[in-house]
Protein backbone atom coordinates (compact mmCIF):
# COMPACT_ATOMS: atom_id res chain seq x y z
CA UNK A 1 0.00 0.00 0.00
CA UNK A 2 1.34 3.45 -0.88
CA UNK A 3 2.27 5.81 1.91
CA UNK A 4 -0.53 8.27 2.70
CA UNK A 5 -0.20 12.05 2.31
CA UNK A 6 -0.54 12.51 6.06
CA UNK A 7 2.03 9.88 7.03
CA UNK A 8 4.51 11.24 4.48
CA UNK A 9 4.76 14.50 6.48
CA UNK A 10 5.09 12.85 9.91
CA UNK A 11 8.21 12.66 12.09
CA UNK A 12 8.23 10.15 14.96
CA UNK A 13 9.73 11.39 18.22
CA UNK A 14 11.71 9.41 20.81
CA UNK A 15 8.87 9.71 23.35
CA UNK A 16 6.48 7.88 21.01
CA UNK A 17 4.59 10.94 19.83
CA UNK A 18 4.57 12.38 16.33
CA UNK A 19 5.02 15.85 14.86
CA UNK A 20 4.12 17.10 11.40
CA UNK A 21 6.06 19.23 8.96
CA UNK A 22 4.48 21.51 6.39
CA UNK A 23 6.78 23.98 4.68
CA UNK A 24 8.37 26.22 7.31
CA UNK A 25 5.98 25.02 10.02
CA UNK A 26 6.26 22.26 12.58
CA UNK A 27 2.87 20.98 13.70
CA UNK A 28 2.04 19.42 17.06
CA UNK A 29 -1.11 17.89 18.49
CA UNK A 30 -2.78 19.34 21.56
CA UNK A 31 -5.65 17.56 23.29
CA UNK A 32 -8.40 19.05 25.43
CA UNK A 33 -10.53 16.73 27.60
CA UNK A 34 -14.30 16.56 27.24
CA UNK A 35 -16.15 15.63 30.44
CA UNK A 36 -19.47 13.87 31.02
CA UNK A 37 -21.77 14.38 34.00
CA UNK A 38 -22.45 11.32 36.12
CA UNK A 39 -23.92 11.29 39.61
CA UNK A 40 -22.67 14.74 40.55
CA UNK A 41 -19.19 14.22 39.17
CA UNK A 42 -17.43 14.84 35.88
CA UNK A 43 -15.46 12.08 34.23
CA UNK A 44 -13.30 12.41 31.13
CA UNK A 45 -14.90 10.56 28.22
CA UNK A 46 -13.23 12.14 25.19
CA UNK A 47 -10.48 14.41 23.90
CA UNK A 48 -10.57 16.93 21.06
CA UNK A 49 -7.52 17.13 18.83
CA UNK A 50 -6.29 20.68 18.21
CA UNK A 51 -3.40 21.68 15.95
CA UNK A 52 -0.56 23.83 17.28
CA UNK A 53 1.79 25.31 14.63
CA UNK A 54 5.37 26.41 15.38
CA UNK A 55 7.78 28.42 13.25
CA UNK A 56 11.47 28.48 14.20
CA UNK A 57 10.43 27.04 17.55
CA UNK A 58 7.94 29.84 18.27
CA UNK A 59 4.21 29.10 18.63
CA UNK A 60 1.96 30.55 15.92
CA UNK A 61 -1.76 31.17 15.78
CA UNK A 62 -3.60 28.24 14.14
CA UNK A 63 -5.78 30.78 12.35
CA UNK A 64 -2.72 32.50 10.89
CA UNK A 65 -1.24 29.17 9.83
CA UNK A 66 -4.36 28.08 7.97
CA UNK A 67 -4.82 31.52 6.41
CA UNK A 68 -1.32 31.37 4.87
CA UNK A 69 -1.91 27.94 3.31
CA UNK A 70 -2.99 27.97 -0.35
CA UNK A 71 -6.51 26.68 -0.97
CA UNK A 72 -5.06 23.92 -3.15
CA UNK A 73 -3.18 22.55 -0.11
CA UNK A 74 -6.14 22.54 2.27
CA UNK A 75 -7.16 18.95 1.62
CA UNK A 76 -3.61 17.67 2.26
CA UNK A 77 -3.25 19.78 5.41
CA UNK A 78 -6.57 18.44 6.69
CA UNK A 79 -5.26 14.90 6.16
CA UNK A 80 -2.00 15.75 7.93
CA UNK A 81 -3.66 17.26 11.01
CA UNK A 82 -6.05 14.33 11.42
CA UNK A 83 -3.20 11.86 10.95
CA UNK A 84 -1.18 13.67 13.60
CA UNK A 85 -4.03 13.65 16.13
CA UNK A 86 -4.87 9.99 15.59
CA UNK A 87 -1.27 8.80 15.86
CA UNK A 88 -0.75 10.82 19.03
CA UNK A 89 -4.06 9.66 20.47
CA UNK A 90 -2.98 6.08 19.94
CA UNK A 91 0.35 6.82 21.61
CA UNK A 92 -0.71 8.74 24.72
CA UNK A 93 -4.48 8.78 25.32
CA UNK A 94 -6.54 6.23 27.28
CA UNK A 95 -8.11 3.46 25.22
CA UNK A 96 -11.64 4.15 26.50
CA UNK A 97 -11.69 7.81 25.46
CA UNK A 98 -13.34 9.01 22.26
CA UNK A 99 -11.33 11.24 19.93
CA UNK A 100 -12.88 14.28 18.23
CA UNK A 101 -11.29 15.31 14.91
CA UNK A 102 -12.39 18.04 12.50
CA UNK A 103 -13.55 17.81 8.91
CA UNK A 104 -14.07 20.82 6.65
CA UNK A 105 -16.98 19.84 4.37
CA UNK A 106 -15.96 22.40 1.73
CA UNK A 107 -12.98 20.26 0.61
CA UNK A 108 -15.00 17.09 0.07
CA UNK A 109 -16.82 18.08 -3.09
CA UNK A 110 -16.33 14.81 -4.97
CA UNK A 111 -16.91 11.18 -4.02
CA UNK A 112 -13.41 10.20 -5.15
CA UNK A 113 -11.91 12.77 -2.76
CA UNK A 114 -14.00 11.46 0.12
CA UNK A 115 -13.12 7.84 -0.65
CA UNK A 116 -9.41 8.67 -0.70
CA UNK A 117 -9.69 10.47 2.66
CA UNK A 118 -11.43 7.48 4.22
CA UNK A 119 -8.86 5.02 2.88
CA UNK A 120 -6.16 7.16 4.46
CA UNK A 121 -7.99 7.30 7.79
CA UNK A 122 -8.34 3.52 7.88
CA UNK A 123 -4.60 3.18 7.25
CA UNK A 124 -3.77 5.64 10.03
CA UNK A 125 -6.22 4.07 12.49
CA UNK A 126 -4.67 0.65 11.86
CA UNK A 127 -1.20 2.05 12.49
CA UNK A 128 -2.36 3.87 15.65
CA UNK A 129 -4.28 0.87 16.98
CA UNK A 130 -7.53 2.85 17.29
CA UNK A 131 -11.00 1.34 16.88
CA UNK A 132 -13.02 3.50 14.42
CA UNK A 133 -15.89 3.55 16.91
CA UNK A 134 -13.79 5.79 19.16
CA UNK A 135 -13.58 8.50 16.48
CA UNK A 136 -16.05 11.39 16.38
CA UNK A 137 -15.91 13.38 13.14
CA UNK A 138 -16.77 17.04 13.72
CA UNK A 139 -18.39 18.71 10.73
CA UNK A 140 -17.18 22.30 11.00
CA UNK A 141 -19.12 25.43 10.17
CA UNK A 142 -17.82 25.80 6.61
CA UNK A 143 -20.48 24.97 4.07
CA UNK A 144 -19.97 22.36 1.40
CA UNK A 145 -20.38 23.48 -2.21
CA UNK A 146 -22.68 20.50 -2.69
CA UNK A 147 -25.16 19.38 -0.04
CA UNK A 148 -25.48 16.08 -1.87
CA UNK A 149 -21.71 15.56 -1.62
CA UNK A 150 -21.77 16.46 2.08
CA UNK A 151 -24.57 14.01 2.85
CA UNK A 152 -22.79 11.30 0.90
CA UNK A 153 -19.57 11.95 2.77
CA UNK A 154 -21.29 11.84 6.17
CA UNK A 155 -22.99 8.58 5.17
CA UNK A 156 -19.60 7.16 4.21
CA UNK A 157 -18.16 8.19 7.59
CA UNK A 158 -20.96 6.34 9.34
CA UNK A 159 -20.49 3.29 7.13
CA UNK A 160 -16.87 3.17 8.34
CA UNK A 161 -17.96 3.10 11.97
CA UNK A 162 -17.32 6.77 12.85
CA UNK A 163 -19.71 8.95 14.81
CA UNK A 164 -20.78 12.40 13.61
CA UNK A 165 -20.81 15.70 15.50
CA UNK A 166 -22.13 19.06 14.31
CA UNK A 167 -19.79 21.78 15.57
CA UNK A 168 -20.48 25.38 16.65
CA UNK A 169 -24.26 25.01 16.85
CA UNK A 170 -25.88 28.39 17.41
CA UNK A 171 -29.58 27.98 16.58
CA UNK A 172 -29.43 29.83 13.27
CA UNK A 173 -31.79 28.43 10.66
CA UNK A 174 -28.79 26.97 8.84
CA UNK A 175 -27.63 25.20 12.00
CA UNK A 176 -31.07 23.75 12.70
CA UNK A 177 -31.35 22.50 9.12
CA UNK A 178 -27.86 21.03 9.30
CA UNK A 179 -28.86 18.94 12.33
CA UNK A 180 -32.09 17.81 10.66
CA UNK A 181 -30.27 16.80 7.50
CA UNK A 182 -27.17 15.17 8.97
CA UNK A 183 -28.82 13.53 12.00
CA UNK A 184 -25.61 13.66 14.05
CA UNK A 185 -24.79 11.64 17.13
CA UNK A 186 -23.54 14.76 18.94
CA UNK A 187 -24.17 18.52 18.75
CA UNK A 188 -21.51 20.88 20.12
CA UNK A 189 -23.03 24.18 21.21
CA UNK A 190 -21.18 27.38 20.32
CA UNK A 191 -19.44 28.82 23.38
CA UNK A 192 -20.40 32.47 22.83
CA UNK A 193 -24.03 31.60 22.12
CA UNK A 194 -24.56 29.46 25.22
CA UNK A 195 -22.90 32.11 27.41
CA UNK A 196 -25.40 34.67 26.15
CA UNK A 197 -28.32 32.35 26.88
CA UNK A 198 -27.06 31.58 30.37
CA UNK A 199 -27.13 35.25 31.31
CA UNK A 200 -30.94 35.39 31.51
CA UNK A 201 -33.68 33.17 32.88
CA UNK A 202 -35.51 33.09 29.56
CA UNK A 203 -32.33 32.25 27.68
CA UNK A 204 -31.47 29.45 30.07
CA UNK A 205 -34.99 28.03 29.75
CA UNK A 206 -34.59 28.00 25.96
CA UNK A 207 -31.20 26.31 26.27
CA UNK A 208 -32.63 23.63 28.55
CA UNK A 209 -35.52 22.97 26.16
CA UNK A 210 -33.15 22.58 23.21
CA UNK A 211 -30.93 20.16 25.12
CA UNK A 212 -33.99 18.12 26.09
CA UNK A 213 -35.24 18.03 22.49
CA UNK A 214 -31.89 16.80 21.23
CA UNK A 215 -31.62 14.15 23.93
CA UNK A 216 -35.11 12.89 23.06
CA UNK A 217 -33.84 12.39 19.50
CA UNK A 218 -30.87 10.40 20.77
CA UNK A 219 -28.45 13.28 20.13
CA UNK A 220 -25.92 14.00 22.88
CA UNK A 221 -24.86 17.59 23.58
CA UNK A 222 -21.54 19.23 24.38
CA UNK A 223 -21.23 22.73 25.84
CA UNK A 224 -17.95 24.26 24.66
CA UNK A 225 -16.00 27.17 26.15
CA UNK A 226 -17.02 26.69 29.80
CA UNK A 227 -14.70 29.09 31.61
CA UNK A 228 -16.49 29.89 34.89
CA UNK A 229 -17.83 27.75 37.72
CA UNK A 230 -21.34 29.19 37.43
CA UNK A 231 -21.43 28.19 33.76
CA UNK A 232 -20.48 24.65 34.71
CA UNK A 233 -23.27 24.52 37.27
CA UNK A 234 -25.85 25.78 34.76
CA UNK A 235 -24.60 23.33 32.13
CA UNK A 236 -25.31 20.48 34.53
CA UNK A 237 -28.75 21.89 35.40
CA UNK A 238 -29.62 22.24 31.71
CA UNK A 239 -29.13 18.50 31.19
CA UNK A 240 -26.14 18.83 28.84
CA UNK A 241 -24.42 15.48 28.26
CA UNK A 242 -20.86 16.80 28.19
CA UNK A 243 -18.80 19.93 28.82
CA UNK A 244 -15.47 21.27 27.64
CA UNK A 245 -13.58 24.37 28.70
CA UNK A 246 -10.75 26.07 30.57
CA UNK A 247 -12.49 25.84 33.96
CA UNK A 248 -11.88 22.09 33.77
CA UNK A 249 -8.78 21.64 31.62
CA UNK A 250 -6.80 23.55 29.02
CA UNK A 251 -5.39 21.87 25.92
CA UNK A 252 -1.99 20.25 26.37
CA UNK A 253 0.60 19.27 23.80
CA UNK A 254 1.15 15.55 23.32
CA UNK A 255 2.29 13.73 25.33
CA UNK A 256 -0.16 15.21 27.84
CA UNK A 257 0.08 15.08 31.62
CA UNK A 258 -3.59 14.22 32.07
CA UNK A 259 -3.77 11.58 34.78
CA UNK A 260 -7.34 10.51 34.21
CA UNK A 261 -6.66 6.97 33.05
CA UNK A 262 -3.56 4.90 32.58
CA UNK A 263 -2.95 3.15 29.27
CA UNK A 264 -4.70 0.02 30.54
CA UNK A 265 -7.85 2.05 31.09
CA UNK A 266 -7.73 2.02 34.89
CA UNK A 267 -8.95 5.19 36.58
CA UNK A 268 -6.67 6.63 39.30
CA UNK A 269 -7.78 8.87 42.13
CA UNK A 270 -7.94 12.07 40.02
CA UNK A 271 -10.36 10.63 37.47
CA UNK A 272 -13.34 12.80 38.35
CA UNK A 273 -14.17 16.34 39.37
CA UNK A 274 -16.77 17.05 42.04
CA UNK A 275 -19.58 19.24 40.68
CA UNK A 276 -21.90 19.12 43.67
CA UNK A 277 -23.47 22.35 44.87
CA UNK A 278 -20.80 22.71 47.55
CA UNK A 279 -17.94 22.36 45.12
CA UNK A 280 -19.09 24.30 42.06
CA UNK A 281 -18.20 27.98 42.09
CA UNK A 282 -20.79 30.71 41.80
CA UNK A 283 -19.99 34.31 40.75
CA UNK A 284 -19.33 35.19 44.40
CA UNK A 285 -17.52 32.00 45.40
CA UNK A 286 -13.99 30.73 44.92
CA UNK A 287 -13.22 29.21 41.48
CA UNK A 288 -14.13 25.59 40.80
CA UNK A 289 -11.31 23.07 41.14
CA UNK A 290 -9.51 22.82 37.81
CA UNK A 291 -8.45 19.54 36.26
CA UNK A 292 -5.08 19.12 34.62
CA UNK A 293 -2.05 21.32 34.11
CA UNK A 294 -2.62 24.94 33.12
CA UNK A 295 -0.53 25.80 30.09
CA UNK A 296 -0.55 28.57 27.52
CA UNK A 297 -2.59 27.93 24.37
Amino acid sequence: MSRSVGLAHIIRQDDGTSTGVWGIYTLQSAFQPIFAFKEGKLSVVAFEGLIRPFRDGEPQSPMNFFSTCPAADRLHIEALTRTLHLLNAGACLPREASIFVNFDPSVFTERTVADAALREMRLVLHEAGIDPRRVVCEVTEQRSASQEALHGFVAALRANGFRIAVDDYGADDSDINRVKELKPDIVKFDAYWITQLMESGAGFALLTTMVKNFEEQGIHTVFEGIEEGWQLELAEKSGASMVQGFVLARPELAPTSFGVFDKAGQAPVAAAVDTSAAAVATPSARPVKAFGRRVAT
